[in-house]
Order: structure tokens, then C-alpha cells, then sequence
């Protein structure tokens, strides 16, 4: 059941942007929909569990929390909006690259030999899916690729605060991150809306509140499956069960028409999939006591 449970989270993540797709269709911008879905989760969530809110003033990086959750999820959602899905995801999952870096940089990990071999492993794929035919330089070459660049980023400084953030509840860790979801994207909406480009939401039709009711609602299953699931397995048998979003997501694009699956995507994905199974199973410097982690 626990592994059940975290591969139908990554299958709601997998599919997320079919409605995501379907709602910018009625004239709604992802980061508009990012902003309502998550304002109505995250208010419903403070109303109901409103006890969370005390952890705020014991663990004030819940702050950064939600701020590095809220730009994943904003790069991510937009990205597989308007991108090819498969690229994109692959760019998300570029976890041995950036966690590496991150350890090194905020924690102080010192990268070993393994690690740095991962990293190369990774970019190695990075440069086999972005070096398509007729570019000079393998580099994201789209909006969507340096979103989806951007929120693995993310995703991996969302990674690293979770570890000093062990000992604070969990409502309170998910109470920041749907909060740093809602604040995150509406400032882009806002921002986007007021400049000029982004389409106001008081112009999208009717249409899209039907798919954003279904994911929204797909997203708090989701959570509560990765609630449910991810303390009951080990960690490495966690990261290995999410990465079948990459499949997931490829065969539903590919089968939709919204990505192109070739001999180049195939080997790149491969080898950015290898790196992050062996990273999963790789092992870690045990963590740093919150007491130190919190006060820096």
C-alpha cells in the first residue's frame, strides 16, 4: 500500500499538465491557476488545522520552505503547460546535479567521488536531450526548458530545507509549502497581469473550473499519499517509486501528442534517470542537529 500510494502521487504529477493544458485553453495562464488552486487548499488547511501555524515561530525556515516550494511548483506547472512534457520533466529530475552542489554549498557535504560521477552522469543526459539537430550549444533553448531547469533547482533547495526542517510537524511543512504556493505564484500572476503579459483571469471562460476543481483535488490526494507512503518506505525506495513520473509523464504526452519521443530523448532520459536511481541508493553524511541548522 505505502508504494502504491507514492506511485499514484507521481502519477498525478505524471498527468498533471493535461489539465493544466485544458484549463490555459479557457484563457487562464498556469501561474493564475497555481495561485486560486493553491489559495483554496492552503485557506481551507489553515482554517482546519489551525494549530500548525504555531511552528512558524520555532521554525522560521518554514518561510524558506514555502518560498522554494512555491518557485518548483510555479516553474514546473508552467513549464508543462506551454513545453515539450517529456523535455521538461527529464530537466526537472536533474536532482544528483543540484543537490550535490547545494550539499556542498549550504551543508558543507563535500562531495565524493560517486556523487561527483553522478553529476556527470546527469549532465551527460542533459547534453544528449538538449543537443537537437541545428544548435550549437546544448543549452535550454525554450522558456519551458529553463523553467523546467529552474524548478528541479528548486526542488532540490526544497529537498535540502526539508532535511533542517525534520523535527517540525508535518501540517506545519505542508502548511508552508501550499502557502509559499499561493504567495509564490500570485505575485507572477499579479506581476505578469499588471505589465501586460499575462491575460487578466477576469477574461478566461467558465470552462476551466471543472478541470481546476479536478486538480485541485488531485493534489491533496497526492499529498496525502506522499503523507501516507514516504515515512513507511526507505528513502532510497521513495526516490526510485517518484521517478516513475518520468514514465507517466512520457507515455501520456507522447500518446497525446504533446511530446516527440526519439533515439536522442530515449539515451539523454536514460542516463539522467540512471543518475538519480543511483543517487537515491547512494549513501549520505547523516544529518546536522536542527538546533545548529535552525539558527543559520
Amino acid at each position: 500500500m505505502p508504494a502504491l500510494a507514492l506511485m499514484f502521487n507521481a502519477f498525478v504529477w505524471g498527468v498533471s499538465w493535461i489539465p493544466f493544458r485544458q484549463i490555459a485553453s479557457h484563457g487562464l495562464h498556469p501561474l493564475w491557476t497555481t495561485c486560486l488552486i493553491y489559495l483554496v487548499i492552503a485557506t481551507a488547511m489553515g482554517l482546519v488545522r489551525r494549530h500548525a501555524w504555531k511552528a512558524f515561530a520555532a521554525f522560521p525556515m518554514l518561510v524558506a520552505l514555502g518560498l522554494a516550494a512555491g518557485f518548483t511548483n510555479v516553474g514546473f506547472n508552467w513549464a508543462v503547460t506551454q513545453g515539450d512534457v517529456v523535455r521538461v520533466v527529464l530537466l526537472f529530475y536533474l536532482m544528483p546535479l543540484w543537490s550535490v552542489l547545494l550539499a556542498w554549498l549550504l551543508l558543507g557535504e563535500r562531495p565524493t567521488g560517486g556523487a561527483l560521477m553522478r553529476v556527470a552522469l546527469a549532465l551527460t543526459g542533459v547534453v544528449v536531450v538538449l543537443k537537437a539537430p541545428g544548435t550549437d550549444w546544448p543549452v535550454p533553448s525554450s522558456l519551458p526548458d529553463w523553467l523546467g531547469v529552474a524548478a528541479g533547482f528548486g526542488f532540490a533547495v526544497t529537498n535540502i530545507v526539508l532535511r533542517h526542517l525534520r523535527h517540525a510537524p508535518g501540517e506545519s511543512r505542508a502548511l508552508a509549502m501550499f502557502w509559499g504556493c499561493t504567495v509564490v505564484a500570485g505575485v507572477g500572476a499579479v506581476s505578469g497581469t499588471a505589465f501586460g503579459g499575462i491575460d487578466s483571469p477576469l477574461l478566461a471562460s467558465s470552462g476551466w473550473l471543472g478541470w481546476a476543481a479536478l486538480l485541485g483535488t488531485g493534489f491533496i490526494v497526492a499529498n496525502v499519499c506522499l503523507q501516507y507512503g514516504a515515512p513507511k518506505l526507505a528513502a532510497s525506495a521513495t526516490s526510485v517509486i517518484m521517478l516513475s513520473e518520468v514514465l507517466f509523464a512520457s507515455v501520456s504526452s507522447v500518446a497525446l501528442g504533446a511530446s516527440t519521443m526519439n533515439s536522442r530523448i530515449l539515451v539523454g532520459g536514460a542516463l539522467i534517470v540512471l543518475g538519480a536511481v543511483w543517487s537515491a541508493f547512494a549513501r549520505t553524511p547523516p544529518a546536522r542537529d536542527d538546533g545548529v541548522s535552525a539558527s543559520t
